[in-house]
């Protein structure tokens, strides 16, 4: 068995009932096999990345604790997209939902499609709020 990891995952989204597909992601999240849901961050509302024009975002980061590998992870973070609906069409494209693994404990991955820690955090001010609002809960 895995020990378990710290993972910080990020939710957007930007199309339909925002509110309910962090809700949706959250417990989605908080029932994988190994993994607990720790501590949600508050959700913010930001405006989309990129150029196109499109709605703005509803984003929020959780804490989990997992005995998931970051590849079975993504894999499952992935599933809980399509089951909301997420058609991957464009990169910046509005989305029903976006999962995003943030930070998995310290480990470093550059395999493709898994970069840890994601290459956007340092850019991405409203992570780097909600990651500080959520690393006290770490041990």
């Amino acid at each position: 068995m895995t020990s378990p990891e710290w993972v910080f995952v990020a939710l957007g989204s930007n199309l339909g009932d925002r509110e309910g597909h962090l809700a949706q992601a959250r417990v989605a999240l908080s029932t994988l096999p190994g993994t607990t849901l720790v501590a949600a961050s508050r959700v913010e509302e930001t405006a989309p990345l990129g150029a196109r024009p499109q709605p703005d975002f509803l984003n929020q980061m959780v804490l989990l604790r997992t005995t998931l590998a970051p590849r079975a992870l993504l894999d499952a973070c992935l599933a809980i997209e399509r089951a909301a609906g997420r058609e991957r069409r464009e990169r910046w494209g509005p989305r029903t939902l976006d999962l995003d693994l943030v930070r998995v404990g310290d480990q470093r991955s550059d395999e493709p499609g898994l970069r840890l820690p994601h290459p956007e955090l340092p850019r991405r001010d409203f992570w780097q709020r909600e990651l500080a609002e959520l690393l006290p809960y770490v041990d």
